[in-house]
């Protein structure tokens, strides 16, 4: 729709400026003396309302997109009342799966491992503690880390947590960055957890920024995932 009303009104600034360059100059500031028929209009308000017709065509385009965002989000509201629970978009973070007790003697320690897990233990805290801007720096430390280290679950956790914190500060552009990185590390590991809560959170991200059709396609793949699990 909006290449059409581009469209239109590119063809309509053109046709205007053509005949504002070949007239003269009279002829913009004639009034409609012979009645009201459009010939008679003068050019300038001919134009003006062409702009009005241009605005109106956007003005039903955006009333279409809040109503399918309004649908949209009526499918969410139905989808987790039929789920019990399920996880938050600010990334309850687990930092390793469930095992039996192995030996204390037979425990390999990693130094820069364990520096990992406590930044992003500490960061989840902060989150817990409503402290988003605290939260930041931990997480962006336990990236970085992970990065250096090639561990992707670890990498993955901490983009989760510096996505929710900056969503938290209403930085919406960063967060979805981070997001996103949630997306590319799972299809790049093959591993999904966290994703359909990283499409959530990308949809609410550009509804706050006002982009209500990228909105609406982040949405459409939270619901088809939510749907699915």
């Amino acid at each position: 729709m909006m290449k059409a009303v581009s469209s239109c009104f590119g063809k309509a600034f053109v046709v205007s400026s053509a005949a504002m360059l070949a007239l003269p100059p009279s002829c913009f500031a004639e009034s409609c003396e012979q009645g009201y028929s459009l010939p008679n209009m003068p050019l300038l308000f001919a134009i003006a309302m062409v702009g009005a017709t241009v605005g109106g065509l956007l003005a039903r385009q955006r009333k279409g997109e809040l109503k399918k965002l309004n649908d949209q989000l009526r499918q969410i509201n139905a989808s987790l009342r039929r789920q019990a629970k399920i996880e938050s978009y600010a990334p309850a973070l687990s930092y390793a799966p469930a095992a039996s007790k192995i030996p204390e003697s037979e425990v390999i320690v990693d130094p820069q491992k364990q520096r990992l897990i406590s930044y992003l233990r500490t960061g989840k805290n902060y989150l817990r503690n409503q402290a988003p801007d605290k939260a930041f720096p931990e997480f962006k430390a336990a990236l970085d880390l992970a990065q250096s280290l090639g561990d992707h679950v670890e990498e993955k956790k901490a983009a989760r947590g510096l996505g929710a914190s900056l969503q938290r500060q209403g930085n919406y552009k960063e967060a979805i960055k981070y997001h996103s990185m949630v997306l590319s590390i799972s299809k790049m590991t093959g591993e999904d957890s966290g994703v359909t809560e990283a499409y959530g959170a990308i949809a609410d991200c550009y509804t706050e920024l006002g982009e209500l059709e990228k909105a609406g396609k982040f949405y459409d793949e939270y619901i088809a995932r939510l749907e699915n699990d």
